[in-house]
């Protein structure tokens, strides 16, 4: 194998529930994911549908009343001897991911800046902690790296804003700086959690273009988790399409763009906004997602879907392959399912991105 499709987060069955006042939340269901070394992996869905309840099983952070009833997040990395050492996070305390794994090697970026800065600490002193607890850098050097991260995020005048409070910055600054601080003891995975949602359009892309450079000057491997397609065909190399607290198909970005076989997926592409369509309001997928306080038999988007069949309400369909990058979970693809076309104006909207991206290429 390859140094790039070296596999850096291999999440096997990963199964979360919650304990609530109403009941046990059965969250996450049997989710599998795979990020190589380089690659850009986005995980789509609807809001609840356990995206970032997952990456958080990867850094250490589910809240108290979870319960992990299975999986491993096997995590590859090369030690201080120079040695290739896997670990699963699942099996690491608390303690253990705070002193190896967060901010030294796997680091977060959420999607309020301001819940993740400190409003009583400079953003120099902010950038310089995780060096000084991972790196022991002395104060000069660990200044030194500061202004530089400050520069290479695109902030001007970094001694100046070195010394500033984060309610001095704008939104744009602010999340800047967060990923300054995320890359501040050279991680090798950075997970974005909706980095963009608080921000203006014109701002969005910018930070969007400055994660995708940072990332080939450093050679990270990143996630993104999102609801926003628009972002996901701008960035990833991968998409994993997720409801319900499951993995429901898995591609490449033009598989899963041009050529997506569930249903789901093809009620979040619809839902896109197109300039180029007669139709006066935007498509919205029917229903609610399903309360995992009672788990639905069967296939659970069963009850959204215009497509499915007898077998759906009655057992949970298998990731079938439709290529070697390309999985769905849908009895749509079984060899005796009757034949079932993605909507026709869905497959017309698809052929003119699809004529429009090639025009880039």
């Amino acid at each position: 194998m390859s140094e790039e499709m070296k596999t850096i987060l291999d999440i096997k069955n990963l199964d979360i529930s919650f304990r609530t006042n109403a009941g046990t939340v059965h969250a996450i269901r049997g989710v599998n994911l795979n990020l190589c070394k380089g690659e850009t992996v986005a995980i789509v869905g609807e809001s609840g549908s356990g995206k970032s309840v997952t990456m958080k099983a990867a850094m250490g952070l589910l809240d108290a009343n979870a319960t992990i009833n299975s999986g491993e997040i096997l995590y590859t990395y090369t030690n201080t001897s120079g040695e290739e050492v896997t670990v699963d996070l699942l099996k690491m305390s608390k303690k253990e991911m705070r002193q190896h794994i967060n901010g030294k090697r796997i680091a977060m970026v959420f999607q309020d800046p301001m819940t993740s800065l400190d409003p009583t600490m400079t953003i120099g002193r902010q950038i310089m902690e995780s060096m000084f607890l991972h790196k022991k850098m002395s104060r000069e050097a660990a200044k030194a790296r500061a202004l530089e991260l400050l520069q290479l995020v695109g902030i001007p005048d970094a001694e100046k804003r070195f010394k500033n409070y984060p309610h001095q910055l704008s939104g744009g600054m602010r999340q800047r700086v967060v990923i300054a601080i995320a890359l501040s003891a050279d991680p090798n995975v950075l997970i974005c959690d909706e980095p963009t949602t608080a921000l203006d359009v014109t701002i969005q892309a910018k930070i969007l273009e400055l994660i995708m450079d940072i990332q080939k000057k450093m050679g990270l491997s990143v996630i993104y988790i999102t609801h926003d397609l628009g972002v996901v065909a701008k960035v990833a190399d991968y998409v994993d399409v997720m409801y319900a607290g499951k993995i429901v198909e898995v591609g490449n970005v033009n598989e899963i763009f041009f050529e997506p076989k569930h249903p789901y997926t093809w009620g979040l592409l619809s839902a896109m906004p197109d300039l180029d369509t007669d139709e006066e309001r935007l498509y919205s997928i029917p229903g609610s997602p399903p309360n995992l306080l009672h788990e639905p038999k069967g296939d659970a988007f069963t009850a959204r879907n215009r497509f499915a069949l007898a077998i759906d309400e009655k057992a949970e369909p298998p990731m079938f392959q439709v290529s070697r990058t390309h999985f769905a979970a849908t009895w749509l693809l079984h060899p005796d399912a009757p034949k079932v076309e993605m909507p026709p104006e869905l497959k017309t909207m698809l052929e003119r991105a699809r004529k429009e991206a090639e025009k880039y290429l």
